[in-house]
């Protein structure tokens, strides 16, 4: 009797799942992408669209079920992760115990948890209400950063130095959070560079661990939106190996399984390790990508393979051949994209890959969030001293024209 082919169901349509298809389409699984926005990209790239919100559990679950998937991912896509964790627990798929992940993937419960497991984690408070929020403003200590508890791409983070700016942040964390609660931390101040990138655990054992330096661009209209990202970090490797061991002792007491997480840490300026965030899906901005450039080590294939049950192959530990650093592409105002332009010479020696998302005459806005980029560089250099040179200049090298 012939094998079935395998049902992969993926959340979302973004771009970022076009590696994640491709990958898919190579082992020869059946993709099916769903979502509530029949534009997205990514449907053009499935082999099967359902008009389904992701956010919606159940109605998610009925479509898996009628379709007998045999597995379900929101990669990169952070609405859909609880979701996917859902669907995987009530219908037997491979994937983490749904409560864990609706503990990373919620802001507050997250910060509980640390805390009640004595990691070290900046003093935070969950609200339901901008009232509430403000009648505990004698609670802070200033400047705290608020943001909304499930929401990810930098979408409603402000930081608020003064106690009168607070009532428009926490309008903005409010409007952009789904369960319509926010958060509102201690602002960490960083030693260095914050790391956000992808890791990988097998049977709940780390196996790849990665960190690197997340860059900003000051004069973004969201300067808190990450604009570029450099491998290795800029932390010492004892503060690398302090995270990696707090990061599985995290993975361990949550139960996680065979999983790709995105995940932020700093170095404060106290010297203390923290974990920001951890999510167990890809993240976004090509991380996963980046990371098979600098390594050779391929997550994104191995996280389709551990969706729908398969065997997972070389998840390891390597060295970054080289110094590897991406390029968030955006424009400093509104208006419409004219061309980009590269320094020659830094292109001939630096660029490995440019991936643009517009053309001349396509509308762009101003940087406000992770859904503002309109494309992506991959570069590489020799040396610390060159990475850190070209980082400094990115202004003078690299110039999105808009009129």
């Amino acid at each position: 009797m012939e094998k079935q082919q395998k049902k992969l169901l993926l959340l979302g349509g973004l771009r970022y799942l076009l590696p994640v298809i491709e990958s898919a389409h190579r082992l020869g699984y059946y993709v099916i992408t769903c979502d509530y926005i029949p534009d997205n990209i990514a449907h053009k790239y499935s082999d099967e669209y359902h008009n389904v919100s992701i956010i919606d559990k159940e109605a998610v679950l009925a479509l898996a079920r009628e379709l007998q998937i045999d597995g379900i991912m929101s990669f990169a896509v952070d609405p859909g992760v609880v979701t996917a964790a859902y669907v995987q627990e009530q219908m037997g798929l491979p994937g983490n115990p749904y409560e864990s992940v609706c503990i990373l993937q919620n802001k507050d419960r997250f910060r509980n948890f640390l805390t009640q497991h004595g990691f070290t984690v900046p003093k935070a408070k969950g609200f339901s209400s901008v009232e509430e929020a403000l009648a505990e403003r004698y609670w802070y200590s200033w400047p705290v950063i608020v943001k909304p508890t499930d929401a990810a791409g930098s979408k409603g983070v402000t930081r608020v130095d003064r106690p009168e700016d607070l009532g428009p942040a926490l309008e903005s964390a409010f409007e952009h959070s789904i369960s319509k609660r926010v958060i509102v931390e201690e602002f960490i101040e960083k030693s260095g560079c914050s790391s956000d990138t992808d890791s990988f655990s097998v049977d709940g054992e780390l196996k790849f661990v990665s960190f690197s330096a997340q860059r900003f661009d000051e004069g973004a209209a969201n300067p808190y939106t990450p604009s570029a990202y450099s491998w290795p970090s800029t932390m010492t490797k004892g503060q690398e190996a302090e995270l990696a061991s707090e990061i599985q002792r995290l993975l361990s007491l949550l139960g996680m399984r065979t999983s790709i997480y995105n995940i932020e840490t700093r170095i404060g300026r106290d010297g203390r390790a923290y974990i920001m965030e951890v999510s167990p899906r890809g993240g976004g901005n090509r991380l996963a990508e980046m990371l098979r450039f600098a390594t050779g080590v391929d997550l994104i294939t191995n996280a389709v393979r551990a969706a729908v049950g398969d065997e997972v192959r070389g998840v390891e530990q390597k060295p970054y051949n080289g110094y590897w650093a991406e390029v968030i592409l955006h424009a400093d105002r509104e208006g419409h994209f004219i061309r980009l332009d590269i320094d020659e010479e830094f292109s001939i020696s630096h660029v490995v890959q440019t991936d643009l998302w517009v053309k001349e005459g396509d509308k762009v806005s101003s940087f406000k969030g992770a859904n503002d980029a309109i494309g992506t560089l991959v570069l590489r250099f020799d040396s610390e001293k060159e990475l850190i040179a070209g980082m400094k200049n990115l202004d003078a090298l690299i110039t999105v024209v808009v009129q």
